[in-house]
């Protein structure tokens, strides 16, 4: 996406809820990348996928470059005591 490109979305909260995750899984070939989603069950060492995501490598590596981007950033806010 392009700086001057601006986007509006939309978010329903109550169906479209932040599921927290604290373990994911995943899977690479050579056709994508796909991750599962997990929640630890408890005091137990069971986990339930609580989404599934699919993606092409190209689009993978886009998501780790933003992903990666976006923390630094933040992560720098966060020292400096900055706003986002």
């Amino acid at each position: 996406m392009k700086d001057e490109e601006k986007l509006n979305i939309n978010i329903n909260p109550v169906t479209t809820p932040i599921l927290y995750t604290d373990m994911f899984f995943i899977n690479v070939n050579e056709d994508g990348v796909s991750l599962d989603v997990c929640q630890k069950m408890g005091a137990t060492a069971q986990y339930q996928v609580v989404a599934r995501i699919g993606m092409s490598r190209e689009h993978a590596k886009k998501f780790v470059q933003k992903l990666s981007e976006i923390m630094a950033l933040t992560t720098a806010h966060a020292k400096t005591g900055e706003e986002n």
